[in-house]
């Protein structure tokens, strides 16, 4: 498999610390974005403060996280969202304060404002942004009850806007809301591209892991790679747990002209 970095969008185990012990200790460039379900039933933020100090420097929120090899910045939307807008748990209250909506873009757009030139600008989130569709099967949209609805954060889609004035993101990654639609709806689209040239792809397979027609297991990832800024190439993969890939869907990439 032997990828040069791990982006990580979040909702590991609702809050149990083991599988954030192991994600901790990778031997390779990592970047953690917490998920709403990482708190887990502990409005105290007690679990919450516990995940965040097993992961250090790797939890990205509100930051820039940066990669010298391969060189490429890595930029934290807001932790633990839930989507549908704008909202705080009381345990991310507890441990960052009462955050509003406007400070939260403000970290995002100054984190992304320190973004070297010459490296690929990555946002990651645990939820999409607004604005990338309604239907059940947009890459945010709400598919559990009527009426359908878009369930991005608003805070990201409005920073994804005034960081365009200096530059677009490149690739914004998140999770959040399963690839799999509720009651046999089908699948949800994974990746849109805007007419900025920036790449929206929802990485939520869930499960992550299953087997195949033999019988044997299969865990899933997404799959991007970048030549010099410019994104390449973006797919959904298959991995048996030794690292042999066994099945690659690729997701159609045009011609991308960064604004």
């Amino acid at each position: 498999m032997n990828p040069d970095g791990l982006l990580v969008v979040g909702d590991l185990s609702d809050g149990d610390l083991r599988l954030t012990k192991r994600i901790a200790a990778l031997p390779l460039p990592l970047a953690v974005i917490l998920g709403n379900h990482d708190r887990g039933h502990d409005k105290s933020g007690g679990i919450l403060r516990q995940q965040l100090a097993l992961l250090g420097e790797h939890h990205c929120a509100w930051s820039l996280h940066g990669w010298a090899r391969p060189p490429i910045s890595v930029v934290g939307a807001r932790p633990c969202s839930s989507g549908g807008g704008f909202h705080l748990s009381k345990a991310v209250e507890a441990i960052y304060g009462p955050v509003s909506r406007e400070q939260s873009i403000d970290r995002i757009v100054q984190a992304a404002a320190q973004v070297p030139d010459d490296q690929p600008l990555v946002v990651l989130a645990h939820c999409g942004p607004t604005g990338l569709g309604s239907e059940p099967d947009s890459p945010c949209g709400r598919d559990w009850k009527a009426p359908f609805v878009d369930w991005g954060d608003q805070d990201l889609a409005i920073a994804l806007d005034r960081m365009a004035q200096r530059r677009c993101a490149d690739l914004v990654v998140f999770g959040h809301m399963h690839h799999q639609l509720k009651r046999g709806r089908g699948l949800r689209r994974s990746l849109l591209l805007d007419r900025r040239g920036t790449a929206f792809l929802n990485a939520a397979c869930v499960p992550r892991k299953g087997v195949d027609a033999s019988g044997r297991e299969l865990i899933h990832f997404s799959w991007a790679e970048f030549k010099d800024v410019h994104l390449s190439r973006l797919s959904h993969r298959w991995y048996t747990p030794n690292g042999e890939l066994t099945h690659e869907e690729s997701l159609p990439l045009p011609d991308l002209v960064s604004c």
